[in-house]
């Protein structure tokens, strides 16, 4: 199906543009959602009628966007779960979780615009893209940790997965020949 984008589409397309799409995403997404159009002459000379008004709206969003932006670029966030001893997390971190943190701070951000292909299952720092508009995108960091202290040790740069942070040991001393020589001579005679 031929459709009309009526705003910039991330790897379809920029506003304007007639482009060929599957069906089921045109009637199921782009259509519903108001970002196209079916491309037939009456919606075409529609489009031109509302093209500075669309774009006005566009170019409006947009420098909302660069103004939240602005503010939450590059901010962290904490999230306190439950986890295990090696650091791996019984739940699991999601894309709905990373929104309600961010709104809390008061910034108003939807799941949809959060871009986490996998959900976050350990302990640690995790980078998470937020798409605030289409043609803006930022950064933040999700300090996922136990406890509020232990969140803000890993802040400052601690590893606390290392075998020193779970067992106390240092792992520079941790060395494969204090456990294992090969050339040691075992007394294996068995009568």
């Amino acid at each position: 199906m031929d459709v009309i984008l009526l705003e910039r589409v991330a790897k379809l397309g920029q506003m304007g543009e007639t482009v060929k799409v599957k069906d089921g995403f045109a009637r199921n997404y782009l259509l519903p959602l108001g970002k196209a159009l079916r491309a037939n002459a009456g919606n075409k000379a529609r489009f031109e009628s509302e093209r500075a008004t669309l774009e006005a709206r566009n170019l409006e969003r947009k420098s909302e966007a660069q103004a939240v932006a602005e503010q939450l670029d590059g901010k962290s966030f904490n999230v306190v779960r439950s986890a295990g001893e090696t650091g791996q997390l019984y739940g699991s971190v999601a894309a709905r979780d990373v929104a309600e943190v961010v709104a809390a701070e008061g910034f108003n951000v939807g799941r949809n615009q959060v871009d986490l292909n996998n959900p976050i299952k350990s302990i640690g720092l995790h980078p998470v893209k937020i798409h605030l508009h289409a043609e803006v995108e930022i950064t933040v960091t999700m300090n996922v940790a136990r406890s509020a202290d232990e969140a803000e040790r890993q802040a400052k740069g601690e590893n606390l997965n290392s075998a020193d942070a779970i067992y106390g040991v240092d792992e520079d001393a941790l060395r494969p020949e204090d456990f294992f020589n090969p050339e040691a001579e075992f007394d294996n005679d068995e009568e």
